[in-house]
C-alpha cells in the first residue's frame, strides 16, 4: 500500500521533446570482414517503445551502440528527427545527440551516491540546477529518499530505476535500453519491467528497448523489430508477428513448434496430425507444417487422431504432454491446461486448433548462394 503511494506521488514532468530516430540502410562490419548489420531500415517513431528482439549475435546491441554513438556503421544514416547525426560525413559525438542510455549492468558509480550518481552527466548545468533536475529524476522513479545513500545499499531493482533516473535526468530525446532486465532475478523482473514502462510513457521519450525475450518484447514493446543475423526479418506490434509470422524462423521465436516436413499436393500438406492447407504454396513445393503447443484439444472421449500419451509434467497452470502420434517420428508435444485428463490415463484422442497451424517453405530446400544464411532454429523455450 505504501508503495501505491509513492508511485501515486511521483513526478510526471516528461522530457523536452519525443524524436523520430531512424536507421537508413545501417550495415555494419568489424576489420576482420565480419558482418554484424546488413543494411537495416527501421524507425523509432515519436513516444514509442520499439524493442529490438532477436538471438545472440543478431545484431540488436551493436544497432543500439550505433544509434547512442559508441560504435560507427559502415555504411548507412542516422537520423533524429530530420538532423542527420551519423552519416557520410557526418558524425555526432555521443554527447551531442539528445539519446540517453542504460546499460546491462547499469554502470553506477560505487563511491558516488545516488544523487551524485544521478546528476553525473548533467555538465551543462550549474551544481544547484544539476541538483534540482537530479532529484527530479529520483523523485521520477520514486527513489528521493536515497539521494544519499550509496549503490550498494540497493535491491537490483532499485539500482536498475537509478540508471534511468540518470538516463532520464538531461531530458533526452531518445533513451537506449540493452537487456536492462536481464540481471534482476525472475521474481522481480514482472514488477521492475511494469514499473520501467509507467516511467517510459510518463517521460514521454522514444525508448528502443534491446532483449532476447519474445515474452518480454510483447509486454513491453509498441512494435516490435525481429533480427536476425544482421538482417531485419520482420517488424510490427507483437500481434502481428505471433499471428503473421513472416516465416518459420519468427514463429519459432515467439512459440514452441510441432514441425512435420511434407510436399504440397493439392493444395494442402499431409501430416500424421492432418491434412492443412497451404494457399501461398505451389504444388510440389517442400514445405512444414508447425502447430504450436497450445494448438491442441486433448480428450478421452474421441477425436480426429488416437494418441498415446508418453509423458505429462504438471506446469501450475497447464501441463506439457509428450504423446505419441501414428506416423509421426518423434514425440508430439502439447500444451494443455490442468484438469483435463483424468490421472494415469494412457490412451487419447487429439484435436488440432487451425488458428495455431503454420505452413511455410521449407527453408532447408530453399536455395541461398551463402551458405551463411543457411536456416537455423532459434528461441524456443522449455
Amino acid at each position: 500500500m505504501n508503495s501505491q503511494r509513492q508511485a501515486s506521488a511521483r513526478v510526471t514532468a516528461g522530457v523536452s521533446f519525443a524524436a523520430r530516430l531512424s536507421f537508413d540502410g545501417i550495415s555494419h562490419s568489424y576489420p576482420s570482414g565480419a558482418e554484424t548489420l546488413r543494411e537495416v531500415s527501421l524507425a523509432a517513431e515519436p513516444g514509442e517503445v520499439l524493442c529490438l528482439l532477436g538471438p545472440s549475435g543478431s545484431g540488436k546491441t551493436t544497432l543500439l551502440r550505433i544509434a547512442a554513438g559508441i560504435e560507427t556503421q559502415t555504411a548507412g544514416r542516422i537520423v533524429l528527427n530530420d538532423r542527420l547525426i551519423a552519416g557520410p560525413g557526418v558524425f555526432l559525438p555521443p554527447e551531442q545527440r539528445s539519446i540517453g542510455l542504460v546499460f546491462q549492468d547499469f554502470a553506477l558509480f560505487p563511491h558516488l551516491s545516488i544523487l551524485d550518481n544521478v546528476r553525473f552527466g548533467l555538465t551543462a548545468l550549474s551544481a544547484d540546477e544539476a541538483r534540482h533536475e537530479a532529484m527530479i529524476a529520483l523523485e521520477r522513479v520514486g527513489l528521493e529518499t536515497y539521494a544519499a545513500a550509496y549503490p550498494h545499499v540497493l535491491s537490483g531493482g532499485e539500482q536498475q530505476r537509478v540508471a534511468l533516473a540518470r538516463a532520464l535526468a538531461p531530458r533526452p530525446a531518445v533513451l537506449l535500453m540493452d537487456e536492462p532486465f536481464s540481471g534482476l532475478d525472475s521474481r522481480l523482473k514482472d514488477t521492475v519491467r511494469a514499473e520501467t514502462l509507467d516511467i517510459l510513457r510518463q517521460s514521454r521519450a522514444t525508448a528502443i528497448v534491446v532483449t532476447h525475450d519474445a515474452e518480454e518484447a510483447m509486454r513491453m514493446g509498441d512494435r516490435i523489430a525481429l533480427l536476425k543475423d544482421g538482417r531485419l526479418v520482420q517488424v510490427g506490434a507483437a500481434e502481428d508477428l505471433y499471428q503473421n509470422p513472416a516465416d518459420l524462423f519468427v514463429a519459432g521465436f515467439f512459440s514452441e513448434l510441432n514441425e512435420f516436413s511434407g510436399k504440397v499436393a493439392g493444395g494442402a500438406v499431409e501430416t500424421p496430425l492432418g491434412r492443412f492447407p497451404a494457399p501461398k504454396l505451389t504444388d510440389g513445393q517442400e514445405a512444414v507444417v508447425a502447430v504450436r503447443l497450445s494448438g491442441f484439444q486433448i480428450n478421452q472421449q474421441g477425436g480426429a487422431i488416437p494418441a498415446r500419451l508418453v509423458s505429462r509434467r504438471f506446469l501450475g497452470v497447464v501441463e506439457f504432454l509428450e504423446l505419441a502420434v501414428p506416423g509421426a517420428d518423434r514425440h508430439v508435444r502439447a500444451r494443455v491446461r490442468c484438469g483435463n485428463l483424468e490421472p494415469g490415463v494412457r490412451d487419447v484422442w487429439i484435436d488440432i486448433v487451425p488458428a495455431d497451424v503454420l505452413v511455410f517453405a521449407n527453408p532447408a530446400r530453399l536455395i541461398d548462394p551463402d551458405p551463411r544464411h543457411s536456416f537455423e532454429r532459434s528461441g524456443e523455450s522449455a
